[in-house]
């Protein structure tokens, strides 16, 4: 994973999975993505001219302690109460104790919250494990502050309970570890446009969060669609509150065979969301301008600066 101060256009980049940090501190845009067991991060002035990327962590073969990890997922780096976190998933091929015939193996595999005082790092550790509970298969960690407690809402693997879902568990102020247990918001199924995999099983991937301008509270979630591929679809609590009740949309919001979105407000206040595409090798992140129509979301258009 080299270090590069090149500029590029956002189409000619290559990562899956990215997250976008509009960081009012620094009027900087940065953006994330997983590299060689680390994190890349290119900055911009405008969404337009990317420079990077850089590491700015790089996994120590001790994370974990005895259990080396193989691989980080789907990084996300928030700005809360003066620090910056990455909230990343750690990858293992360290077997869990139940094993199932025919089936792929389930691993020891989690979301983990990182510290730090600068969007360019260096980011800490708080423990030697997953924030998320260590016998569950976890991954697309998030951050949601509801009524002043800080929140993780993730993805349950399918792989470990064929039917995934979303949870969310609160963490401790500083985020240093969990103050409760995660609580299921909804499975995979309850969306009729999510299909099973080819192995049986319903996938959740890359929740993210945005309050409505209703008080509707809105998750944007990725699963698989047989005609389609890797799809991008809403979830809305009319309560505006994480225990819901959930309801999905009839049909996904993006189904090009892309998804795992985050949503943002540009400098200019524009309402945007970023997502992957084409799913599998070599996908680009893609910027669209959305809407919040006060009762769902829409892509409007491609951004265009």
């Amino acid at each position: 994973m080299e270090d590069s101060d090149a500029i590029s256009k956002l189409d000619t980049i290559r990562a899956q999975d990215v997250c976008i940090l509009p960081d009012a501190a620094t009027k900087t845009y940065y953006m994330i993505a997983s590299g060689f067991n680390g994190v890349r991060e290119w900055t911009s002035p405008d969404l337009v001219n990317w420079q990077g990327p850089k590491a700015i962590f790089r996994t120590p073969p001790d994370i974990w302690g005895d259990i080396r990890t193989a691989g980080i997922w789907a990084p996300e780096m928030h700005r809360y109460k003066g620090k910056y976190y990455l909230f990343l998933t750690f990858n293992t091929q360290h077997l869990l104790g139940e094993q199932w015939r025919q089936w792929r193996p389930r691993v020891t595999r989690g979301s983990q919250v990182l510290v730090g005082d600068s969007p360019r790092g260096p980011f800490q550790p708080f423990q030697n494990h997953a924030t998320t509970p260590v016998d569950m298969m976890t991954l697309d960690g998030t951050l949601w502050v509801e009524d002043g407690v800080p929140y993780m809402v993730f993805a349950h693997e399918w792989v470990q309970i064929t039917n995934g879902t979303i949870e969310a568990m609160p963490l401790k102020d500083d985020l240093s570890e969990a103050a409760g247990e995660p609580k299921r918001l909804f499975a995979a199924a309850s969306a009729k446009w999510s299909e099973p995999a080819g192995e049986g099983g319903w996938v959740t991937d890359g929740p993210y969060l945005h309050m409505g301008k209703r008080g509707k509270l809105y998750m944007i979630w990725s699963s698989r669609n047989h005609a389609h591929g890797y799809v991008l679809g809403v979830a809305i609590s009319d309560s505006g509150k994480l225990a819901g009740p959930w309801r999905q949309e009839p049909e996904p919001i993006f189904q090009d065979n892309g998804g795992h979105g985050m949503i943002f407000n540009s400098f200019d206040g524009k309402l945007l969301m970023v997502l992957h595409a084409p799913d599998g090798r070599g996908p680009h992140p893609l910027l669209f301008e959305i809407e919040d129509t006060g009762e769902t979301l829409r892509i409007v258009k491609p951004f265009a600066p």
